[in-house]
Formats: C-alpha cells, sequence, structure tokens
C-alpha cells in the first residue's frame, strides 16, 4: 500500500485541560500518513481517483477549528476515525504535537496507528 501524506500541518486550537487553556487558542502541529493504492490516479491521472490531500488537510483544520479538546489523544482519535470515515482511508497515522507545552522541549505530543495498512 501507498502513503499520501501532509507534514507540518500547523494551526490554533482550543485544546488542553486547564481552565486558561481553555480560554485561548494554542498551536498545535498534525501529521499525517494514509494508505492508499496510488497505482488508480497514476493511471487516470484524474483527480478523482487520489486520496486528495488537500481535502484532508481542510477536514482536520475543519475539526480543530470548530471544537474544544482537552487531551491531544481525542484529538488525535477523531482525527483519525473521521478522514478512515469520510475519505475511505484504510490504515492511518495521526501525529499530533503541542509546541512549547513541557518547558525545555520543542513539542510534545502523540502519535497513533489506526485500521489496517496491506
Amino acid at each position: 500500500m501507498d502513503t499520501v501524506y501532509v507534514r507540518d500541518l500547523k494551526m490554533d486550537a482550543r485544546i488542553g485541560i486547564y481552565e486558561w487553556e481553555k480560554r485561548i487558542r494554542q498551536k498545535i502541529r498534525v501529521d499525517l500518513e494514509m494508505a492508499w493504492d496510488n497505482r488508480i490516479p497514476a493511471a487516470s491521472d484524474d483527480i478523482k481517483d487520489t486520496l486528495n490531500y488537500k481535502t484532508a488537510a481542510k477536514r482536520v483544520i475543519q475539526l480543530v477549528e470548530n471544537s474544544h479538546y482537552e487531551l491531544v489523544e481525542r484529538l488525535a482519535e477523531t482525527i483519525a476515525t473521521t478522514l478512515m470515515d469520510d475519505l475511505g482511508v484504510p490504515w492511518i497515522r495521526v501525529t499530533v504535537g503541542k509546541p512549547g507545552a513541557v518547558r525545555g522541549s520543542s513539542e510534545v505530543g502523540v502519535q497513533i496507528e489506526r485500521g489496517k495498512r496491506e
């Protein structure tokens, strides 16, 4: 199975468990790796046959901008489930990073994998 990816998608999110975090927007970073058979779009040269990475990125932005998440784990799970359901992705790896969340680190976060990569 091939991979379609989006790296370093940056956006502002309402995310966190502390009261002060619930009142502000914080920078987060998302990476997506999604399994897709690219032989079909390679043969057809037609966008309709692809896993459109722009569509995937827009869907993630919509999820982040329209909700509050307390945990990066919940956000990662929501992203994975949504893209698998909405776009028919059979396997996905989602990384959600929170830059500056821990003093002395450039970023902390989670990485999850869901589905089957065949």
